[in-house]
C-alpha cells in the first residue's frame, strides 16, 4: 500500500524531498498528490546527490590511502606505533586471549601484493617493505627472544584478490 503524498509545486527544489516525503506523518487525504514526473524527478534528483556523495568519499579515501601509502614506504615506525602495539596486547592480554592483531596494511604494499604471505611461502618476510619490514625487523629483535611468535595473514579479500595483511602477535605456551 503506498502512502498519501502531499502536493508540491511544480517549481519546487526536490534535493532531499523524496526523504521528507517517506517521513510525514500527517497527509491531506484531499491534496492533489505530485504527478509521476515530480517523483521520478526527485528520484533522480536523489541518485545523483548520492553518486556525487560517493564520489566525494571515494576520492577521501584515496586520497586517506596515499598519505598512508607515502608514509608507510618513506616513514620510520615511530613511538606512538610502538605504544599502539603495546596497548594492543596488552588489550588482548585483559581479555583472556594469547594472540592480537597488532598491525595491519594494504597487501599492494608488498612487492608480490601479498601472494608469498597468502600461499605461507616461508620467504614471505621479502616481500615485506617500508614500516612492515621494520616491524618484522623489531619483532626479531625484540619480540622472538621475549617468546612471541608473529604470524602474517590476508584478513580480507575484496572482490577475491588479497586485501589486507595483518600481523599477529601470539604468546601462548608451545604445544609439544
Amino acid at each position: 500500500m503506498f502512502p498519501t503524498l502531499a502536493f508540491r509545486p511544480k517549481n519546487h527544489n526536490f534535493t532531499g524531498w523524496n526523504r521528507q516525503m517517506a517521513n510525514i506523518k500527517e497527509t491531506d487525504a484531499n491534496a492533489t498528490p505530485p504527478s509521476a514526473d515530480q517523483l521520478r524527478k526527485a528520484l533522480l534528483e536523489e541518485q545523483i546527490k548520492a553518486a556525487a556523495d560517493d564520489e566525494k568519499r571515494r576520492a577521501r579515501e584515496q586520497q586517506e590511502l596515499t598519505k598512508f601509502t607515502e608514509s608507510f614506504l618513506k616513514d620510520q615506525v615511530n613511538d606512538e606505533e610502538i605504544a599502539m602495539v603495546r596497548r594492543l596486547v596488552m588489550n588482548a592480554l585483559k581479555n583472556g586471549k594469547f594472540e592480537a592483531l597488532v598491525y595491519s596494511f594494504p597487501s599492494d604494499l608488498c612487492t608480490d601484493s601479498g601472494r608469498a604471505i597468502n600461499s605461507g611461502d616461508p620467504l614471505w618476510t621479502e616481500t615485506l617493505r617500508g614500516k612492515a619490514k621494520q616491524f618484522y625487523e623489531r619483532y626479531l629483535k625484540f619480540g622472538k627472544p621475549a617468546g612471541y611468535r608473529l604470524k602474517a595473514m590476508v584478513i580480507n579479500f575484496p572482490g577475491g584478490i588479497p586485501g589486507d595483511i595483518g600481523f599477529f602477535l601470539n604468546w601462548a605456551p608451545e604445544t609439544k
